[in-house]
């Protein structure tokens, strides 16, 4: 019952908070950094953003790098109950439901596209790019691009930021905030 007066409060206070992210999304991470503090979530650093539809599992097993970015609709899970499933599946029913809890460590300067889905004990290093739609699990290299699913490696973060440093400056936009 703790726990879910506890997951009362935060969502409502998250809710109150997310208003700000359409007026002033600094002042929102501001706030939003210390409730996700309060809230159990080990942040090893100042997220820039993350979005307030992004969901976390157990807060305490999660832990965020500094310039930590996450898009709208990034999933944590830090339990996964299919174990059950899979002996039931061989006639070997368990008496009660069997989960599998595990930590989320993200780097620092990660990037996590819209949509994706980190699994139970997912490990991203620094300097690395997760996208769009992605379902990652296990350990992803430091200066890693993945996406799919399943995530694999696709590329290299400083091969790609010498080939946009190439592109002409207009097609840039700058937060100058």
């Amino acid at each position: 019952m703790k726990r879910k007066i506890h997951r009362f409060i935060f969502y409502t206070l998250k809710f109150c908070i997310g208003l700000l992210v359409y007026v002033d999304g600094r002042f929102y991470m501001r706030l939003y950094n210390r409730l996700l503090k309060i809230a159990g979530l080990n942040l090893k650093g100042t997220p820039r953003f993350i979005a307030k539809s992004v969901r976390f599992d157990d807060f305490d097993r999660i832990t965020i790098g500094d310039r930590f970015v996450a898009s709208m609709n990034v999933h944590f899970l830090t339990h996964d109950y299919s174990y059950t499933t899979a002996l039931i599946s061989i006639n070997e029913k368990p008496e009660t439901d069997i989960g599998i809890l595990r930590n989320i460590e993200i780097g620092d300067n990660v990037f996590i596209g819209m949509n994706s889905i980190l699994l139970p004990g997912t490990i991203i290093g620094n300097n690395v790019i997760v996208g769009a739609g992605s379902v990652v699990r296990g350990q992803i290299n430091d200066y890693s691009i993945v996406a799919g699913n399943p995530a694999k490696v696709i590329g290299d973060i400083r091969e790609f930021a010498q080939k946009v440093k190439q592109r002409s400056e207009q097609d840039f936009v700058v937060d100058k905030k």
